[in-house]
């Protein structure tokens, strides 16, 4: 059942499966997020746990048993349980079981919390270790924007600012969905990112690392949308060409390495969560008028 949460300012919607954000209307009604036309993409704004991107062929070993699992993980198609919600705040989870043992073989308590606070939208995801041996895991998101937003201008308008200059490279993304071998020149004039289709022609712009710690998106001279990521070190920009929305993605681990066979505590971003330790990932999303 669709959770709803406002505050006079925001209203947002949540779906159990996958805890996911599925729309954020600002004061006057106007939807901010994706319209979510199956000719291009039906996501929202899943939460990826516990990888980011694709493993080699869909396969990762653990201990030298090879386990399946699909492009950023399963949280996304899993139905959490809501454990508690307020007017302006939801919180939900996701335990482990005989399902989730069979493509990831640890205990885990996942838990994703949306809050509203004045014109920003929080959402911060934590995973508790509950077994008794090393949990690895990474935790992104994915939300889908608007492209145009509601406010009169036209797509072509729309640009993002970083808050931070960046190195002159991005990672590029293989054929496979792993991270090629070599980079790409980045696309970004000084902290200015413009947007357009063709920068989306071969996949997701990938910045890996990030220097900033928030993105302004929307037209210069209308409503914006910042999103804060402090702490996220990596954030993926994309969109299907010729779709409605452009999703910025603050993540804190990343695809394979094209052709990377070791073990899932190598793999690059996984983070080694100590049994009983717990691991929290954040961003917010807020309506600048």
């Amino acid at each position: 059942m669709t959770v709803t949460l406002t505050n006079g300012t925001l209203t947002v919607a949540v779906e159990p499966l996958g805890a996911e954000l599925h729309s954020i209307k600002d004061p006057h009604g106007r939807e901010l997020m994706t319209n979510a036309d199956p000719a291009y993409w039906t996501g929202h704004a899943p939460i990826l746990f516990p990888i980011i991107g694709a493993v080699q062929d869909d396969r990762y070993h653990v201990d030298g048993t090879v386990y399946h699992l699909a492009k950023h993980g399963f949280a996304r198609r899993s139905m959490f349980v809501k454990v508690a919600q307020t007017d302006t705040s939801a919180r939900f989870e996701l335990v482990d079981d005989a399902e989730t043992r069979k493509v990831y073989p640890f205990a885990f308590v996942l838990h994703v919390e949306h809050r509203l606070d004045g014109a920003t939208l929080h959402t911060e995801v934590t995973v508790t270790n509950s077994g008794d041996r090393d949990l690895p895991a990474s935790i992104g998101f994915h939300p889908a924007f608007a492209w145009p937003l509601p406010y009169g201008r036209d797509r072509a308008a729309h640009r993002m600012v970083f808050s931070d200059a960046e190195v002159d490279t991005v990672a590029a993304i293989a054929a496979n969905g792993t991270i090629a071998a070599e980079r790409r020149p980045s696309p970004l004039d000084g902290t200015l990112l413009t947007l357009n289709d063709a920068l989306f022609a071969d996949d997701a712009l990938v910045f890996d690392p990030v220097q900033s710690d928030s993105v302004t998106y929307g037209a210069e001279d209308g409503p914006q949308l910042r999103v804060d990521f402090r702490g996220m070190p990596k954030l993926g920009i994309w969109t299907k060409p010729g779709s409605a929305f452009v999703c910025i993605e603050p993540w804190d681990g990343i695809a394979d390495p094209e052709g990377f066979a070791g073990d899932i505590f190598d793999k690059p971003g996984i983070h080694r969560v100590a049994p009983g330790a717990t691991h929290r990932a954040a961003m917010s999303v807020t309506l600048v008028e």
